[in-house]
């Protein structure tokens, strides 16, 4: 048994995880992507719910828009169940729910529907209960970058959140007003909301700023962090334009070495959040 075998979650419920960050740029969606497909190489089945209108996620994997495609938006407004809208990646254990530009109106139409904070996790349940369905170990929902109610589903639905930080300097004041909306989604909406972690992302070893953002958020936050960091990579930059995540694209670029080691630091968390 390889050591990422071991690690591996024995569990039969998907443990749901949001990446949220409320900044653009910093690295969410290339997270999303990679850290799924890293997930998925050592053994998880993941899914990535695709809340962007940008849909990011989804072209990521090279799952491209069509005329009359069935959406996260629909299964939000209850059109559609998410084992109608779920699509094969093409990469083994990796299905993705992709999004549309009808999210964009998604936040006023939903502010007129009974549950508004509770339709991703309504639907995951629905999912999780359906016999024929399949059986994720993990569901990571690519969220867009504004606190706005897409978000608040995500968080609503998701045992933790992830975050990416970009290593500039405004990074902890954005952060700062983040970790307050998860504190008010878990006092009103979602009690079991946990902070899984922050990954630093797109770090630049020439450069003393990121060095720098990265002990300033370690000594905030501590072993909310975690080790492995993203590193600036042109690689990881590329590949989004090809339709394919960084770990097909170049499995030995430094991006992609690091998702890998992001997927088995959050496998550990996750076999110690159940030991404990």
């Amino acid at each position: 048994m390889s050591v990422a075998e071991k690690l591996l979650p024995q569990t039969s419920t998907p443990r749901i995880l949001a990446l949220a960050n409320q900044k653009g740029g910093v690295g969410k969606t290339t997270t999303a992507i990679n850290l799924g497909t890293a997930l998925a190489a050592v053994g998880e089945s993941v899914l990535i719910v695709d809340l962007d209108p940008q849909g990011n996620a989804s072209t990521g994997l090279g799952v491209m828009r069509r005329p009359q495609q069935r959406s996260t938006y629909h299964v939000l407004m209850g059109e559609a169940e998410l084992t109608d809208v779920i699509v094969s990646s093409g990469i083994p254990r990796l299905d993705c729910a992709p999004s549309t530009m009808d999210l964009l109106g998604a936040e006023l139409e939903l502010s007129e529907i009974s549950r508004k904070t509770y339709r991703l996790a309504d639907a995951i349940q629905r999912l999780e209960a359906n016999p024929i369905a399949r059986r994720y170990s993990y569901i990571l929902a690519d969220c867009p970058p504004s606190l706005n109610l897409l978000t608040i589903n995500a968080l609503s639905a998701a045992d933790a959140i992830l975050v990416p930080l970009q290593c500039e300097f405004f990074a902890l004041e954005g952060l700062s007003q983040l970790l307050k909306t998860v504190d008010r989604v878990k006092g009103s909406l979602n009690p079991k909301l946990s902070v899984q972690g922050v990954v630093l992302t797109m770090f630049d070893r020439r450069n003393s700023l990121s060095e720098q953002v990265a002990q300033d958020v370690r000594s905030v936050l501590g072993d909310k962090v975690y080790q492995t960091v993203i590193p600036r990579n042109v690689r990881v930059s590329e590949a989004p334009s090809h339709g394919k995540p960084v770990l097909l694209y170049d499995h030995e670029c430094a991006g992609s070495q690091a998702y890998i080691r992001l997927a088995s630091e959050v496998i550990r968390r996750e076999r110690d959040l159940r030991a404990a």
